[in-house]
């Protein structure tokens, strides 16, 4: 909840609020917490009007309760799996791409995150930096809020190939800003996500870890909470994979287990004939 102003609901005038203010009270928690008749008091306030100023301030800015049952079954009839066209990954990803999470798929150069994400009937959008990059999935959204047309010809997913090229220049150094970026980018995959429901998959580089050796994700720990699942491509020597493939290990989930590992065959995508119409967004 903000800070109070005039016109912020009918009868909070601006003399209202600079006695509000005299006795410490300048946010709408401040008001909707006090003791009126105690404030009516101290400020020579209409008890009155005090009371209809709190009714009109928690009608709009309180939240309301929901039903846990009434939840699960709109995620249930809103939530569409979308089949990367590999069945080891779409086994490791819990039958495939979730609408309404973002995925990302994380791995060194020549991995093949990009070929994992390899699906028809992509629109590309070629972008250098994050600014375009943020005024590409602004532009995106807008369009699809107004969309009106059948499940079969709406945009099912987006690809982020790869959010770590646009965001990782302004990181660290001078540019103060970098991290506000990130999250606002992070912001923005979320809401198409969620709002829209879009399966969101982001393909990320990685870094090796200065203690331990092993690779891991770039952009950091609060990059590391946006994703909804991570998988991590590699080429294992030794590892029985044939040649053309990679072993996927999944490093975050919220449906299975951590750790578990599939052989994807890159080069065997097949993706179904009647899948989803797709939109990708590409530096």
């Amino acid at each position: 909840m903000g800070v109070l102003r005039a016109g912020l609901c009918p009868g909070l005038t601006q003399e209202m609020i600079q006695l509000l203010r005299g006795i410490g009270i300048r946010t709408v928690v401040d008001l909707v917490s006090a003791e009126l008749e105690e404030v009516s008091r101290k400020c020579s306030l209409s008890y009155k009007a005090l009371v209809a100023v709190r009714r009109v301030l928690l009608a709009q800015f309180s939240s309301f309760p929901f039903n846990g049952a009434d939840v699960y079954e709109e995620l249930k009839t809103s939530t569409a799996i979308l089949a990367t066209g590999i069945a080891s990954l779409d086994k490791l990803l819990d039958s495939g791409l979730y609408t309404g999470e973002v995925t990302e798929i994380t791995g060194a150069p020549a991995s093949g995150k990009t070929q994992a994400g390899a699906l028809q009937r992509i629109h590309v959008v070629c972008v250098f930096d994050i600014f375009q990059m943020m005024d590409t999935l602004q532009d995106l959204r807008g369009s699809i809020s107004q969309q009106v047309t059948s499940a079969s010809g709406s945009v099912k997913i987006v690809v982020v190939d790869s959010v770590s090229a646009v965001v990782s220049p302004f990181l660290g150094g001078q540019h103060g800003e970098g991290l506000a970026l990130m999250m606002q980018l992070a912001r923005e995959l979320k809401t198409l996500a969620r709002e829209l429901g879009i399966a969101v998959l982001v393909t990320n580089h990685v870094t090796r870890d200065r203690d331990s050796g092993k690779l891991r994700p770039a952009l950091g720990r609060s990059w590391s909470f946006v994703p909804s699942t991570r998988v991590l491509l590699e080429v294992q020597a030794g590892s029985g994979a044939p040649h053309g493939c990679r072993v996927a290990s999944l490093t975050k989930s919220s449906r299975q287990p951590t750790g578990i590992q599939e052989i994807i065959d890159i080069g065997s995508c097949q993706t179904p004939e009647q899948s989803s119409s797709l939109e990708g967004s590409k530096p």
